[in-house]
């Protein structure tokens, strides 16, 4: 199992884990939706359940539930700016399609 986030990106997680005031790390999954099948939820993880799986990167956490490991096998999370935007970019080599707004894909 292979999930990565690069130095930019961990490096946004942490400051974004402390304007916030702590947690254990990024939570990271999928739900349906879009046009394709799924997009990925990111969100701030404070506790840690029996089914999470835990990488560490650049010294941030990214916890993931186990059901959500084969969807995003291979992941890497990147966080990029352009002009005034900035974001977290996602490339999934397992991701068949993607959808025109670049918000949901299929396996």
């Amino acid at each position: 199992m292979s999930i990565s986030l690069t130095e930019q990106a961990a490096q946004q997680v942490a400051r974004q884990l402390s304007k916030r005031g702590g947690g254990l790390g990024l939570r990271l999954g999928v739900r349906k939706s879009g046009c394709s099948g799924y997009s990925y939820v990111l969100d701030y993880a404070d506790v840690l359940s029996a089914n999470d799986t835990v990488f560490e990167y650049h010294g941030v956490k990214v916890i993931i539930d186990e059901e959500h490991l084969p969807y995003l096998d291979g992941l890497q999370v990147d966080y990029a700016r352009e002009g005034i935007n900035a974001a977290f970019r996602f490339h999934n080599p397992r991701a068949q399609a993607t959808c025109g707004c670049g918000e949901s894909f299929s396996i």
